[in-house]
């Protein structure tokens, strides 16, 4: 598995911890940045691990900044993504079993480090049901076209 992971200055070491720890695991990390503590805007990195996603380039994609929420709006703003925001294991598994969630957000503010990698865990270890579930996911699609 290939996953992509971006972030900005809020999860910066939230993202660090996660792509060490996802390679220990054996998972292929592409890291978009951000590389420190300085101050810089998440859409940026939330588009980057986006178009990656998009393009093929990663399989799934995992940003994060203070919170999650600017860098999942920011990443559900690119044709094609279904960002969600993950605070628990639960909805990390729903968000790909049931919503076929390409990406999701975690806050580096509001998480600990050993949750996030359960939270993480849970998403990556997941797949789409399909069934039922598509239905949906294409009517979401249908929706994103009808707005263009």
């Amino acid at each position: 598995m290939k996953i992509g992971i971006g972030s900005d200055h809020g999860g910066y070491e939230l993202k660090e911890e996660l792509k060490k720890y996802m390679i220990e695991k054996g998972i292929e990390v592409v890291d978009f940045g951000t590389n420190d503590l300085s101050s810089v805007d998440y859409p940026d990195y939330a588009k980057l691990v986006a178009e990656a996603v998009i393009n093929k380039e990663v399989e799934r994609g995992v940003v994060i900044c203070g919170t999650g929420i600017g860098i999942s709006i920011a990443a559900n703003k690119i044709k094609g993504i279904r960002c969600a925001l993950c605070s628990d294991t639960y909805s990390a598994r729903m968000s790909m079993e049931h919503n076929n969630a390409n990406m999701i957000a975690l806050g580096g503010r509001v998480l600990g480090v050993d949750l996030a990698k359960e939270i993480l865990n849970a998403y990556l270890s997941a797949n789409f049901e399909g069934g039922r579930h598509l239905r949906r996911i294409e009517k979401i699609s249908a929706i994103e076209q009808s707005m263009l």
